[in-house]
C-alpha cells in the first residue's frame, strides 16, 4: 500500500533560506530540505486501487492562478510534548479554499474525512522524545531570527512516502499545474 499525500512543493531557493534553522536543538530528526513541502492533505496508507481513484479525482481539480505562500515564523506541534519544528504558513483565503477543494476530491475517491484541523506548515524536524519543552522553547526563543519568506505555487502534487517514522524521501507520483 502506498502512503500518499498531496502538497506544494517548496522551491529550492526557499529551502536553502531554511536551512538556517538546522542543527541546535537536542533530539530533532532534521528533514532533508529537498523535502520541504505544505502538506494540503495526507492520505496515510491507500490501496492501490483507491491511489487511482485518487489520482483520477485530483485531475478534476479546478483551475486557479498561481498561489503566493508566506512561511512567517517557526512553531511546534504537541505543547508539552514537543514531536515536530515546523515553518509556518500565513493561511491565506486561497491557500484554504485550494485545501478545502483537497478534501473534497479525496474524500469522493473514498478516502476517510481528515479530522484534524488544517494547519498549514513546513516540517522542519521530528522530535524524538527526549527533546525537552525545555530545550525547545531555549532553541524558539535563542535560534536565528526568522524572517518571511515568500514563494509561488503553481501546481499541487501528489507524494508517495515510505513506510518508516516519517521524514522522508518522498517521491512526486504525479503533478496537478493550477493552469
Amino acid at each position: 500500500m502506498p502512503r500518499l499525500f498531496t502538497g506544494l512543493a517548496v522551491p529550492p531557493e526557499i529551502a536553502d533560506a531554511l536551512r538556517v534553522f538546522r542543527g541546535g536543538l537536542p533530539g530533532a530528526r532534521w528533514i532533508e530540505p529537498g523535502d520541504y513541502h505544505v502538506t494540503l492533505r495526507f492520505l496515510g496508507d491507500v490501496e492501490i486501487p483507491v491511489a487511482e481513484d485518487v489520482l483520477e479525482a485530483l485531475a478534476e481539480m479546478r483551475l486557479r492562478a498561481t498561489l503566493t505562500v508566506t512561511l512567517d515564523g517557526l512553531g511546534i506541534f504537541g505543547g508539552d510534548r514537543p514531536r515536530a519544528l515546523y515553518a509556518s504558513v500565513a493561511p491565506s483565503p486561497d491557500l484554504i479554499d485550494l485545501q478545502a477543494e483537497q478534501e473534497r476530491l479525496v474524500r469522493r475517491a473514498g478516502v476517510e474525512p481528515e479530522r484534524r484541523k488544517f494547519t498549514p506548515h513546513v516540517t522542519l524536524a521530528r522530535l524524538r522524545r527526549d527533546a525537552s519543552p525545555e530545550a525547545v522553547a531555549m532553541y524558539l526563543s535563542q535560534g536565528p531570527a526568522f524572517a518571511s519568506l515568500t514563494f509561488t505555487a503553481d501546481r499541487v502534487t501528489l507524494f508517495s512516502a515510505k513506510e518508516s517514522t516519517g521524514g522522508g524521501p518522498y517521491l512526486a507520483e504525479a503533478e496537478f499545474p493550477f493552469v
